[in-house]
Formats: structure tokens, C-alpha cells, sequence
């Protein structure tokens, strides 16, 4: 009996925490400017920060099967993906109105004429890059800067890409230090922390749009065919579909089916975040994002909140991305939560 109930508890052990950690890797690239992030060998996703994109993000974003689940446009002109928001690429932290600049909207589509209004993050340096088994860390700084050159903020961010099995998690801690007199977040609908989906994770939709085919070419389709768009949205509160958008709770998910395999993204706010619970800035077309600073249009007016960082002042945002090859049920978010709330 003694030697039975000894093999379960083996057995249970073995299955909560998983056979085996999987090495993760990490492999720098100057020369392409990227961190390619691998999970026994096999892309998991990169942190990019090419000159012409506007800040740097992580992408692709790859299912445990091998799926792309970030939309591929602008990086690569993939068939079927929307031509819309081309600021909107993998996965990306900034905001819409920093010291009256648009750090959000800026992208390489800007006219000349109209670049004043908007601002840019410049990738300075890797840190530390560790692999590891079941984890690797990534620290990073960056520039957040006007049209003039000057640094408004200082980033430093740490990434920690988390493999067990099925589900990989990235947690992102981010510290802006303010860099002149006063550095101001006016309370805007466009932020905070966010990642563009590929066509099969969008909630399907009847509505005329513009698609771009692999050449690049841009055609406007009046009828969507939505044959392997599967997504929906559910949230902590259990609100689904298009209604999630403008509302607070600390975890949303986006579930859906791509190439036959069941997948997740679930996005986890952090209690510690200036606005939390935060509201979420979820669209139907794929945009699927957090916004803890913005509160005025969510709330229909009833709350907002103007943050402001002195010179030398500084503060953390942390956010956890779960991508998950299964769609989890709310108590596994739940324990996922409950777990990155401790942290």
C-alpha cells in the first residue's frame, strides 16, 4: 500500500510539472537586429528591432504545434492577411499620447509632413541573454524619443520566456524612467500592452475590408470569407465575443483553432500596474490589447487618468502573455493569474 501510494504521488508530481524542462534558448543576431527565442530548438519567437518599425516587438509568435498566431503583414506580405494598421506588429508595448506625442500610430505609412506628432522607441542594448532549461531571460534597454531627438524615457525590460510542455508563457516587466522635467500620459485610447493575430485567431466578421495577397498587392474584399476564422474572446468576468471590448478585469483570452490545433492567448495584468484591473482595447479584427493607463473612452467618460513621472521618477509595468496549444478553461487562467499576482 505504502509502495502504491508512493508511485502516485511520483506520478502526480509528474504530471504537474512536466517530465522534462525544455531547453530555451536564446541565439543574438546583430547583424539582423534579433533575438531569435527557441524551445528545443524550434522557433518560439524573436525580439526584433529593425529601423523600420517604431519600436521593438516580438514577432513572430509561434503555437507549440509550429502556427503562426501573429499576423504576418507588414513584416511579410502573406495571402489573406487585412492591410489595415500597419503600426500593428507581433507583440509590442507603448501608448498613444506621451507628452502630446503618439508613440502608438507611428509607423513607416506617416507622411512626412506629419511625423512631428509622433513619437518613436529606439532599441539601445541587450543586457543579459541567459538560456536555460524550462527558461531564459532577456533584459533590454531602449529610448523612448521625440521628433527632435530628445529621450523622454528610459526603458529597461526584461523578458522571461517560460516553457512547460503545451503552454509557453512570456512575462514582460518594463521600467520607464522619466528623462526631463515632466513626461505625461494623457489619458488615451491607444495602448498599452498588445499583440496583432493572424487571420484564423479574429472573431469572424461580415464587414468589406482590405486583404493583401503575397505580392503585396492590396484588394478590397466586400465579403469576408471566414471559413477558418474561429476566434472568440472570453474574460475573467466571463464576458465573450465583441462585448469584452471596454471592459476591466485582469485577464482576458482569445481562443481559437488554427490548422487543427486548439490554441490560447491569454493576456494577465498585474495588480501592481498603475489602472489595474485594466480595461481591454479588444477588437474583432485582431487587435487584442491591455490599456492600464486609459480609462476616459472605456468608461464613457465617468473615469480618467493623466499619469505623470517627474525627472528621475520611475514605474513598472508588468503584463504575462500565455500561448498556450490548448484552450485552457477558466481556472487554469485562474491559476496562472494567481501565480504572476505573487510575483
Amino acid at each position: 500500500m505504502r509502495n502504491y501510494i508512493l508511485l502516485v504521488a511520483i506520478f502526480s508530481s509528474s504530471m504537474l510539472f512536466g517530465q522534462q524542462k525544455e531547453m530555451v534558448q536564446l541565439n543574438e543576431n546583430s547583424k539582423e537586429r534579433k533575438v531569435d527565442v527557441l524551445i528545443d530548438g524550434e522557433l518560439f519567437t524573436s525580439y526584433i528591432y529593425p529601423e523600420n518599425v517604431k519600436k521593438p516587438v516580438l514577432w513572430p509568435v509561434m503555437s507549440p504545434e509550429g502556427n503562426v498566431l501573429t499576423r504576418s503583414y507588414p513584416m511579410v506580405n502573406k495571402e489573406g492577411d487585412r492591410s489595415d494598421h500597419p503600426h500593428h506588429v507581433g507583440v509590442w508595448f507603448n501608448y498613444g499620447d506621451v507628452n502630446g506625442l503618439d508613440f502608438w500610430n507611428n509607423s513607416d505609412a506617416i507622411s512626412p509632413e506629419k511625423r512631428d506628432g509622433f513619437g518613436t522607441i529606439y532599441h539601445k542594448t541587450i543586457e543579459k541573454a541567459k538560456s536555460g532549461k524550462g527558461k531564459a531571460v532577456l533584459v533590454t534597454r531602449s529610448d523612448w524619443k521625440s521628433p527632435d531627438n530628445k529621450v523622454l524615457l528610459e526603458e529597461e525590460t526584461k523578458f522571461e520566456f517560460i516553457s512547460d510542455g503545451n503552454v509557453r508563457i512570456i512575462d514582460r516587466t518594463t521600467t520607464l524612467k522619466a528623462m526631463v522635467d515632466e513626461v505625461k500620459f494623457t489619458d488615451n485610447k491607444e495602448g498599452m500592452y498588445a499583440i496583432r493575430v493572424a487571420r484564423e485567431l479574429e472573431l469572424p466578421s461580415e464587414k468589406p475590408t482590405k486583404l493583401v495577397d503575397s505580392h503585396g498587392t492590396v484588394t478590397e474584399v466586400k465579403q469576408m470569407d471566414n471559413t477558418y476564422v474561429k476566434g472568440n474572446y472570453r474574460s475573467a468576468e466571463g464576458v465573450e465575443g465583441n462585448e469584452v471590448w471596454g471592459t476591466r478585469c485582469r485577464w482576458m483570452k482569445l481562443g481559437s483553432e488554427i490548422k487543427g490545433e486548439s490554441v490560447a492567448l491569454v493576456i494577465i495584468d498585474h495588480p501592481k500596474n498603475v489602472g489595474y484591473p485594466t480595461y481591454w482595447h479588444a477588437r474583432d479584427y485582431g487587435l487584442f490589447a491591455a490599456n492600464t493607463l486609459g480609462q476616459k473612452v472605456f468608461s464613457d467618460g465617468e473615469l480618467e487618468l493623466n499619469f505623470c513621472l517627474k525627472e528621475g521618477e520611475t514605474v513598472t509595468f508588468k503584463y504575462r502573455l500565455v500561448v498556450a496549444g490548448e484552450d485552457l478553461n477558466d481556472a487554469q487562467i485562474n491559476k496562472l493569474a494567481d501565480d504572476y499576482s505573487k510575483e
